[in-house]
């Protein structure tokens, strides 16, 4: 199995997407794009309805052309401008998310950093750790460790699913200790 990094992975679906919609109604996406710019229509749940109603777009396709009109998709936006989106309104933790960048970064040269809208992967062959701001006052770090029992810390992965196995809320810099080091540097010795 190959593992992309996520910003080719999301070169490589736009790149699909594209190539469908220009077999599927005969136009590339530029042109659909200024359709709905002409049409003036500007929330992204009408943008889809007029797609699909007078175009006859599946739901797919609606939503990609959406988003692209809108620049409102993840390849749309460079990786500085998401991050500092992730943190409007929770700015006391961005310091925080600095910290993690850093420490991580620590670890070698074969990290791809892909920010994502709401959040920040990390992946060396796999994704070993994600940043999500999760609420105003906490990040959610989750980690993908195998065989670790879970504890008061160390939880089960919670809302990132299978994504990861672990997450650890981190609420000021002083939880990013040296055991928190530790597992972030086992996740990713194991993602290899």
């Amino acid at each position: 199995m190959v593992y992309l990094p996520m910003s080719l992975y999301l070169g490589l679906k736009d790149y699909y997407m594209e190539k469908g919609l220009l077999e599927k109604t005969g136009k590339p996406l530029e042109h659909w794009v200024e359709i709905v710019r002409q049409s003036e229509i500007q929330k992204h749940k009408a943008i889809i309805d007029f797609l699909k109603t007078s175009h006859g777009f599946t739901y797919g396709f609606a939503n990609f052309v959406a988003h692209k009109a809108k620049s409102s998709d993840a390849a749309s936006q460079d990786k500085d401008t998401l991050v500092d989106n992730q943190y409007k309104g929770k700015e006391s933790l961005r310091p925080i998310y600095e910290l993690l960048h850093q420490s991580i970064a620590k670890f070698g040269q074969d990290i791809t950093v892909t920010p994502k809208k709401g959040s920040v992967s990390f992946i060396r062959k796999k994704q070993f750790a994600l940043v999500k701001p999760a609420t105003k006052t906490r990040i959610d770090l989750g980690l993908k460790i195998k065989d670790k029992a879970v504890n008061e810390r160390l939880e089960n992965s919670g809302p990132f699913g299978t994504m990861c196995t672990h997450r650890v809320k981190i609420s000021k810099i002083e939880d990013i200790d040296n055991t928190l080091i530790n597992w972030l540097k086992e996740a990713y010795e194991q993602s290899i």
